[in-house]
Parts: structure tokens; C-alpha cells; sequence
């Protein structure tokens, strides 16, 4: 199969990833970190505690305010339950996922209120100018992603960073689309909570994530959303409020984080630099061969070559439903793309898509330049038989 929707998950993974994945499983000295002094519990520690390292750098983090969490979505929820109360008011945008808007809505029901930025007029991108006029006397923070899961468009991040210090609001990073695209510095960019995934674009396996504090964060009061067992001070009623125990209640993943690891350093051997201009590559070579297709629709401004992009392209063919269009091309030409809502209901809304949905194309490292052509080809054969 020609596999062309990283954006869900990067189903194909580096040959060091898997190798790492297999020799964890493989090993019969890895117990429970930090529940023991053993050295099945030490070593199981010491590979925790290397992921935590070398992924805490990779954000530009401190190892201390890095914990692990199974998804960018747990990861969410985790932070936004912990730091809202009642009567705080949080600005985001129309271009969220659900692993942001279902929390949020969640949070409104118990006090928590929401405003909402929209898109620039005759644009993909928000409106991050609007954030003023959605600013209130008790708003707390805003919660945006980086880059949308359905039309690749990226985020002004340092004008948002600007607004939030300006205004002496937090910032609430959603990089599942983001995180091992592009170069993320957490303190540079002025990102007080990183949320982050890793089965997608940092090549860990599923069920691996985090959430990364920034230096403005270590005053900020965070209650436990989730409480177990901790390893340390076990006599105590309540989870130790102090990062990552706060937020990491229960065994680590230990072979995940393992996976984790090794994906994060595949990054680190090319280099991000070199990373984004590979995906970017692979991403306007397919935009350049299938735009002015007959009856083809592309959502994303793809006008300037130089402007970042997350290596997504969203389409669709006339009015043929987005899952008919991706059925077509999974069982005839065997090529995996993402069709319908993308969990991203507000952003379609705002797109007109809400009954067609969008086929979304979505590269990553692993793929070829002779998959993005397997895919350039497919569209101009389904552009024929269907459109002319």
C-alpha cells in the first residue's frame, strides 16, 4: 500500500524504531520504574528517564517539566482540567481538534467559558488579530494548534506567544501536527504547555505523548486530574503536586517510551532543519501535480513556497463525497488517505465541507517521491473518470 495519511499515524515507522520497539520486548530485565530497588526496576528507570532527556531537549524543555502521557489528547485533558476553574475564560479558534474542543466543552459545562477565533476573510488561516477583541477580564489562557490536521495551515505562533505576554495570559500548544515537523523551542517560542503525540510524526509507537512546561508554568498552580500510584511518598492521601509525578500516575510505558526515544533521535541524526525540507518538498510536489485538475478543490493556501506548511494536502473532487473519493483510492488504486471530518467539526464548518468532508493527503519521511507521484497519478485518473 502506498500509505498517505501520516497525519493519523505514522504507520510506517524507521527501521531504528522498530529494532528499539523489538529489543525492549525482547528483554527480560526491564521491571517497574521507580517501584523498586532492584536493578530489573533501576534499568526500566534509566530508559524512562533517557527518553525524558533527550525529548525534554528536543522542545527546548527541562527534564523536570516533561511528563508522559499515552496522547496528545490525554495530554489536553490533563493540563486544561488541572489549570482552569470556574469562571475562567479561554480564547481558541475554529481550526481545533476535538482532543481540544471536547475537553473545552466538557470545562463549559462546569463554569469554564469558551470564545472562539475564526479564519481570516478569504483565508485558511486564523484570525490571530482577532484574539484582542475576544479578550475578557478573566481570561486565563489561550489553547490553539500549531498546525491544522486539515488543511496544513500553520499557526502565527509568535504573534500568539506576543498577545499571551502582552496580556499575561498562558499559551496552550496542540502540536499533534506539528511536533517533529518543524523546529519547537518551548521557551523561544513562548509556549507555556506543550502538548504533544507520538505515534504520529515523532515515530514512537501508539500510546506515547507528553505535555512540556515552560519556565513561566513553575508558579502556576496545577491540581491532579488523575491519581495513583506515584513511587514516591505513598503514605500521603492526595498525588504529589510536583512535575512529572503530577501528571504521571500509574506504570510508565517503558517499551513505548523506549520507541519514543529511538523516533526522537532518527530526528535529531537528519536534523529538523533537513526534516521540514523534506516534508515540505514531498508535500508541494504532490500540490503541484494535482492542482488545476478538472473539478479538483484544494483547501489550503499554497501561494508562496516559502510560507511554512504541516505536509498536508486536503481536497476534494467536484461534489463526490470525500469517502467515496478515499474508497476509490484504497481499494483500487491501494493508496491510504483520511476522508470526512477529521475531528475537526468548527474547521469544517468554516470550510463549507460539512456534508462532503475533505480527503486529506499527508506525507511524512518515510514515504517516496514515487508515492507522492502513485498519488498525483490516482487523482488525475479519478479527475477524468468522474469530473470529465
Amino acid at each position: 500500500m502506498t500509505y498517505l495519511d501520516n497525519a493519523a499515524t505514522s504507520a510506517i515507522k524507521p527501521d531504528s524504531v522498530k529494532d528499539a520497539l523489538c529489543q525492549a520486548i525482547r528483554r527480560d530485565d526491564l521491571g517497574n520504574p521507580s517501584r523498586g530497588a532492584h536493578k530489573f526496576s533501576l534499568r526500566a528507570l534509566q530508559e524512562v528517564e533517557a527518553a525524558r532527556s533527550t525529548v525534554s531537549k528536543f522542545f527546548g524543555g527541562k527534564d523536570s517539566q516533561l511528563a508522559f502521557t499515552a496522547n496528545a489528547t490525554m495530554s489536553i485533558n490533563l493540563i486544561l482540567k488541572s489549570l482552569l476553574r470556574v469562571s475562567d475564560h479561554v480564547i481558541t479558534s475554529c481550526t481545533e481538534h476535538n482532543s481540544v474542543l471536547r475537553p473545552l466543552y466538557q470545562l463549559e459545562e462546569a463554569g469554564v467559558a469558551l470564545s472562539f477565533a475564526g479564519l481570516k476573510k478569504d483565508s485558511f488561516r486564523v484570525d490571530v488579530s482577532s484574539l484582542a477583541q475576544l479578550l475578557r477580564p478573566e481570561t486565563r489562557a489561550v489553547v490553539i494548534n500549531h498546525a491544522s490536521n486539515v488543511t496544513g495551515e500553520v499557526i502565527d505562533l509568535s504573534a500568539c506567544a506576543q498577545f499571551c505576554r502582552e496580556k499575561n495570559l498562558l499559551l496552550i500548544v496542540d502540536a499533534a501536527q506539528s511536533a517533529g515537523i518543524f523546529p519547537i523551542n518551548i521557551e523561544a517560542d513562548g509556549i507555556d504547555a506543550l502538548c504533544f503525540t507520538g505515534h504520529k510524526s515523532l515515530y514512537g509507537p501508539g500510546g506515547t505523548g507528553g505535555i512540556v512546561l515552560g519556565s513561566r508554568m513553575a508558579d502556576v498552580p496545577l491540581k491532579a486530574v488523575i491519581s495513583g500510584g506515584s513511587g514516591i511518598r505513598s503514605f500521603e492521601k492526595a498525588q504529589p503536586e510536583e512535575m512529572p509525578t503530577l501528571f504521571e500516575a500509574g506504570t510508565a510505558n517503558v517499551p513505548g517510551l523506549i520507541g519514543l526515544h529511538a523516533g526522537v533521535k532518527y530526528l535529531q541524526d537528519i536534523g529538523m532543519a533537513e526534516v521540514e525540507a523534506l516534508l515540505n518538498k514531498l508535500m508541494r510536489r504532490f500540490y503541484e501535480g494535482v492542482k488545476g485538475l478538472p473539478g479538483l478543490k484544494i483547501y489550503g493556501d499554497f501561494s508562496d513556497p516559502e510560507k511554512r506548511r504541516a505536509p498536508i494536502v486536503g481536497l476534494n473532487l467536484g461534489d463526490v463525497p470525500a469517502a467515496v473519493v478515499s474508497d476509490i483510492l484504497a481499494t483500487d488504486f491501494d493508496i491510504a488517505t483520511r476522508p470526512g471530518a477529521h475531528c475537526a467539526p468548527l474547521m469544517h464548518r468554516a470550510l463549507g465541507t460539512v456534508d462532503q468532508g475533505i480527503v486529506r493527503f499527508s506525507f511524512s519521511t518515510m514515504n517516496s517521491v514515487s508515492d507522492i507521484d502513485a498519488g498525483i497519478a490516482a487523482i488525475e485518473e479519478l479527475s477524468r473518470s468522474i469530473i470529465c
